[in-house]
């Protein structure tokens, strides 16, 4: 029951939406992926991997030691130095198997689109950058939809807001968060005063406040 729920989440969500690249983006889309690098390129490389096998792990947009492995063993099967970097060769062989069709991209921006679609540009920002604090803190899930997805902790996926399409500006917000813009300070909490009615999250500290919502730890 809960593959079938993330399914039709996720597929009400834009499943299959292509990332496509401006031409003036072109030379910075070529350039090395290695360990330590968290951006939307990052999380298109694992999603690549992920659809040819090699890449068994939670979506995090975060370059780390299992994406390193995997690039590794990609580029051990297609006669390429296997030293984990994504670089251009890496890259380029990559694309030839196809182009890859950026998910959990879509998921973020449907789960900042629904939860903040009236706040600032920097106030959806920071809910994306809430989601990825939680992928890398060890506390929750860890790949992006998993989190967003997790029974009880948005009110958007609970009440159905999630399956709502996001515009242009909840996409952007969710590449600058990918792409580790974090206005909240690397905050895993948030909620709105006025209608909060948990005490637990009240009784967080506050670590700003942005427009409606107030970001905790």
């Amino acid at each position: 029951m809960k593959k079938l729920s993330i399914l039709i989440l996720s597929c009400a969500c834009m499943l299959g939406t292509v990332l496509s690249v401006a031409p003036g983006q072109a030379q910075a889309q070529t350039s090395a992926l290695k360990k330590g690098v968290q951006s939307e390129r990052v999380l298109e490389l694992q999603q690549q991997l992920h659809s040819l096998g090699y890449f068994k792990a939670g979506f995090t947009g975060y370059y780390g030691s299992l994406t390193s492995k995997a690039v590794a063993r990609f580029q051990r099967d297609n006669g390429l130095t296997p030293d984990g970097v994504a670089g251009a060769a890496t890259q380029a062989k990559l694309e030839s198997f196809g182009k890859v069709r950026v998910t959990a991209l879509d998921q973020l921006a449907c789960i900042i689109y629904s939860e903040a679609r009236g706040e600032s540009f920097e106030g959806q920002v920071a809910v994306g950058a809430v989601v990825l604090n939680r992928v890398q803190s060890g506390e929750f899930p860890s790949s992006i939809p998993d989190v967003i997805l997790q029974p009880g902790q948005f009110t958007a996926v609970q009440d159905g807001q999630y399956r709502l399409k996001p515009n242009k500006t909840a996409y952007r917000a969710a590449r600058q968060a990918l792409n580790g813009a974090d206005p909240t300070n690397g905050s895993l909490f948030y909620y709105n005063p006025a209608i909060a009615t948990a005490k637990w999250s009240k009784s967080r500290p506050a670590v700003i406040s942005l427009g409606r919502h107030t970001f905790t730890n």
